[in-house]
């Protein structure tokens, strides 16, 4: 790749970014899904029983976007609101049983995304880069955590 990491870094994670929202919009479609759609079932597969306002904030939506999506799934029977026992104003979200054969579906669809994504690069190579995007990601969460004005532990120049 021509020119410094300095000056292209940020823009070709922009840009993989993008691409990859792109490609599982045009994929899961296959499945009469939506990627966002696909992401809040994941999510609530993992937590069952959060609440929606928690999987807002989670998925970093607005509360309406959220509702949205919510009241889609719970259309297509994938998605059940269940009220929370100590507060009626809380709804917590779990899967229906119709919802599981689909997310089934979409786990073999997310290896497919990633399997293309990583042609050509080797199983240890792409262990190397999760790894390295891990610490990216930490960086850059301990940079946010970071007082403003106060400088960052180290500079670094790349190029």
């Amino acid at each position: 790749m021509a020119g410094s990491v300095d000056a292209n870094f940020m823009f070709t994670l922009g840009e993989l970014f993008r691409l990859i929202r792109v490609y599982a919009d045009k994929e899961a479609a296959r499945y009469g899904i939506t990627r966002a759609q696909w992401a809040v079932l994941a999510k609530v597969e993992r937590s069952e029983g959060m609440k929606q306002t928690e999987l807002a904030e989670l998925l970093e939506m607005q509360p309406i976007t959220l509702t949205r999506l919510i009241d889609k799934l719970c259309d297509n029977g994938w998605i059940e609101r269940r009220g929370d026992e100590n507060d009626r104003r809380v709804n917590r979200l779990y899967l229906r049983k119709a919802a599981r054969p689909l997310l089934a579906k979409l786990a073999g669809l997310r290896s497919e995304l990633t399997a293309t994504a990583l042609d050509g690069i080797n199983p240890a190579d792409a262990h190397r880069l999760l790894a390295q995007l891990e610490s990216i990601k930490e960086n850059v969460r301990n940079a946010i955590q970071t007082p403003a004005g106060e400088p960052p532990r180290k500079e670094q120049r790349y190029g």
